[in-house]
């Protein structure tokens, strides 16, 4: 347990030459409460590795091929507690139809753009995070040009809260001006209608991921796995308010002001903002971004009749 993060279970059942099923079945007789939260971490994990597509039947077989045997009752109740089984089958007003949720997707506008300052484009994305007893989850916003993180939120839902606290924090520190776009995943917390919204009372472009594809938002991807291998796996947390006191050390006091970015030519992102001439106070993106319309990109950006909105930025 204690090095869980570092390597895996099941490898450390091969070093030690015990079975998973073996160690699984110790541990719920003698630390029941350390069993419970291997469950549901175990859960976790192969909920958001699918993007909350799979309900309890098919991640209750996922566990089993990793060796836990969980009851199917417990494992809906763990799923329902978490808030996973909720997003899934949450209903929102429909415009269109996605694979995933009936809501409407946008075109990936950010493919396309050149960046050349801040609050042009800014990427949003969230995670999870493993406490003792319990599981919370993070949203953050990043301006591309900088890498700094603009806007965060910590919650123990997965609710559009969760990912508007976060851009309305982003909002009040940056002030961005009209055309900023706004780029996320498809998920329901960013498409949902109170989000969105948000997203157009304050005149930006929604922009969303081709489905499948995780690079297209590589930058929030990035710096998510610098947080928790710098942070999160480093400290063991009693409790949702001490986790945040070391998130916003990190981000706000360490990450946006210290840490040099090799992306940024060994800078921190407050040091390239300041050192950078671009132009940060226009208004209109189309100032200070350029748009590519290779064919290439124009082939990655589409997608269905149904997914494609129009952008009204960049269009010839």
């Amino acid at each position: 347990m204690r090095l869980q993060g570092e390597t895996s279970v099941e490898r450390l059942c091969q070093v030690a030459g015990v079975s998973r099923a073996g160690y699984y079945r110790e541990l719920v007789e003698k630390e029941p409460e350390q069993e419970e939260m291997m469950v549901r971490s175990a859960i976790q994990e192969i909920a958001l590795a699918h993007r909350r597509r799979y309900g309890y039947r098919r991640i209750l077989i996922e566990l089993g091929k990793r060796g836990l045997r969980v009851n199917h009752k417990r494992v809906a109740r763990l799923m329902r507690e978490d808030n996973l089984l909720a997003v899934r089958r949450r209903k929102f007003i429909t415009t269109t139809t996605d694979s995933d949720h009936e809501l409407t997707v946008y075109w990936n506008v950010a493919a396309r753009m050149k960046v050349s300052g801040v609050n042009q484009l800014w990427v949003a994305d969230i995670t999870y995070i493993r406490l003792r007893k319990e599981f919370v989850y993070l949203a953050v916003v990043i301006d591309r040009f900088s890498r700094r993180v603009v806007g965060w939120s910590l919650d123990r839902s997965l609710s559009s809260r969760l990912t508007i606290t976060a851009l309305q924090g982003a909002i009040e520190l940056r002030q961005p001006g009209v055309g900023l776009v706004h780029h996320s995943d498809r998920g329901v917390q960013y498409a949902c209608e109170d989000y969105v919204k948000l997203v157009e009372t304050r005149k930006m472009i929604p922009s969303m991921s081709r489905a499948g594809n995780p690079y297209d938002n590589a930058v929030c991807e990035s710096f998510l796995k610098t947080l928790k291998v710098e942070e999160i796996y480093c400290s063991d947390y009693r409790d949702l308010e001490e986790l945040r006191d070391h998130i916003e050390e990190f981000i706000d006091r360490y990450y946006n002001r210290q840490r040099l970015h090799s992306a940024l030519g060994y800078q921190s992102p407050e040091e390239f903002e300041k050192a950078s001439a671009a132009p940060s106070q226009q208004e209109m993106v189309g100032l200070g971004a350029s748009m590519n319309f290779t064919k290439r990109t124009e082939m990655l950006s589409a997608g269905t009749e149904s997914e494609r909105q129009p952008v009204g930025v960049g269009e010839e």
